[in-house]
């Protein structure tokens, strides 16, 4: 019954934060029907003694406080940014993000304060001015409201909510920029986006480009300056996975430095492993895409370490409400989030039912492992991808079997050319010339199937009941026997 409770708790919640995503419902409403779910527990407990009605009653209660969670974050635009959009303004603000370095462009996240009000801006600027993190400057264009646009696929993105959910409201494209001072911003978070940029720095003088840019990817989830070409042939050959800032990704490293230190007891290589996340974390500047990504990522090692799945499953619940209870918005518009927690669930759990049907390959250099945990994953984030991008790749399979195997040696070797390069810069030349390597064999690989007539195929309208519906599969299928074993 205990058990029964959590479950039901946290799923109630989650549902609650999911449903008030795309479907208004006001304080009124979560009000009455936590006051409606409070009163039936009460009555299941003392007159009906029915522990279904409890469990539903405790269902109706946590989901309505998921309703108000969203409810509450769920603010509009201040009024007075509202009566200046399409004229001509000049702002005042603090960069608080590291910016984003695109093919053609840099963006920055602005936040400005006027009295009460403290908002979010996105600048989109040209080459050319050198911003940092905590700079405090001054920028003059013409304010605007996000717009949902076209993808490639002919889907719809909501750029809209991808930006609210940092809570940014409006860009500014393209204005005049002037730097007023620097070094404003925090002195940790500092610290942590010069390390991360040293790091790509020496990474970028041992690995040329393209190359340089998929091993960014790989490790930070640095995509923002792949060309239009070369992001299009990933999403056409069903590789794009492996470039998003995900716990698998980082899972990937931790375990190879366990593999590592192997010959060591147990203990100090799972700690090893663990180490290595942290530092992962700090790299990436501690943004909380990588802290969800590395919290996910130590889940994954401690079940695989030890073999406790039904622990961690809790664990790993726990650790996803809590996110969304931080920010309800990851649930429904976070591509990063959901990647993590989807590709984590399947190193945890869907790679151990499969790992049968791979016994033909050798268990020599984790190659048996490596084929399971990557099948796995890329069959458990297919349904999503295929919603969220609309995108069915006819050459997904036999690309991700020749990519996909490579990928844990390219970013162990990729991690430490970085790490050499702050030392040493002829050892990370020598760890880079191997990553380059296997980063130009994947791109050639990503190119070669890219290319192949109708690779891909656009499908904008990929349900959401029917990513739902097969995600309540492969839950049951996953599951189905802890749920039992619970009655």
């Amino acid at each position: 019954m205990r058990d029964w409770i959590f479950f039901i708790a946290c799923f109630g919640f989650i549902f609650g934060i999911f449903m008030r995503s795309f479907i208004f419902a006001d304080l009124y409403f979560a009000l009455v029907l936590g006051s409606l779910a409070f009163v039936l527990i009460l009555f299941f407990k003392f007159f009906s003694k029915s522990d279904l009605g409890i469990l539903s009653a405790i269902f109706i209660l946590l989901f309505s406080c998921g309703v108000f969670r969203f409810h509450i974050s769920d603010k509009p635009a201040p009024s007075l940014f509202e009566n200046f959009i399409d004229q001509e303004v000049v702002l005042l603000g603090k960069v608080v993000d590291e910016p984003s370095i695109g093919e053609n462009n840099q963006k920055i996240i602005l936040e400005v304060e006027d009295g009460k009000y403290r908002v979010k801006m996105l600048i989109i600027m040209n080459f050319g001015v050198d911003i940092n993190y905590g700079d405090e400057i001054k920028v003059s264009g013409v304010l605007k409201k996000p717009k949902n646009f076209i993808t490639d696929q002919g889907k719809e993105f909501d750029y809209i909510n991808y930006l609210r959910k940092d809570g940014i409201f409006y860009v500014l494209r393209y204005g005049n920029i002037e730097i007023l001072s620097t070094g404003n911003g925090n002195f940790v978070k500092s610290i942590l986006f010069s390390v991360k940029e040293k790091f790509l720095e020496k990474m970028n003088l041992a690995v040329m480009e393209p190359e340089s840019l998929l091993l960014g990817g790989l490790i930070l989830g640095e995509k923002s300056a792949f060309s239009d070409d070369l992001r299009k042939s990933f999403v056409d050959t069903g590789t794009i996975h492996i470039v998003a800032l995900s716990g698998y990704n980082v899972t990937i490293i931790a375990e190879w430095i366990m593999k590592l230190f192997a010959f060591l007891p147990q203990a100090f290589a799972t700690s090893a492993g663990i180490f290595s996340i942290f530092l992962f974390v700090l790299m990436t500047g501690g943004s909380s895409t990588a802290v969800r990504a590395g919290i996910m990522a130590v889940l994954a090692l401690f079940a695989r370490a030890t073999g406790r799945n039904y622990d961690v499953a809790r664990a790993l619940l726990l650790a996803g409400v809590m996110m969304i209870l931080i920010n309800p918005f990851v649930l429904y518009y976070d591509v990063s989030f959901q990647l993590s927690f989807l590709a984590t669930i399947a190193v945890i759990f869907f790679a151990p039912r499969i790992e049968k049907y791979f016994q033909w390959i050798t268990k020599s250099f984790g190659l048996r492992d490596i084929f399971t945990v990557t099948t796995a994953v890329y069959i458990f984030v297919l349904p999503f991808i295929l919603y969220k991008m609309g995108n069915l790749s006819l050459v997904a399979l036999p690309a991700n079997i020749l990519i996909l195997p490579f990928i844990p040696v390219t970013m162990v070797f990729g991690f430490l050319t970085g790490f050499a390069g702050v030392f040493n810069y002829f050892l990370s030349v020598s760890f880079g010339f191997v990553s380059y390597l296997f980063l130009h064999y994947e791109l050639a690989m990503v190119d070669f199937f890219a290319n192949i007539p109708f690779a891909s195929l656009s499908i904008p309208e990929f349900p959401l009941i029917l990513t739902i519906l097969i995600y309540v599969y492969f839950t049951h299928f996953l599951f189905g026997k802890g749920v039992k074993d619970l009655k």
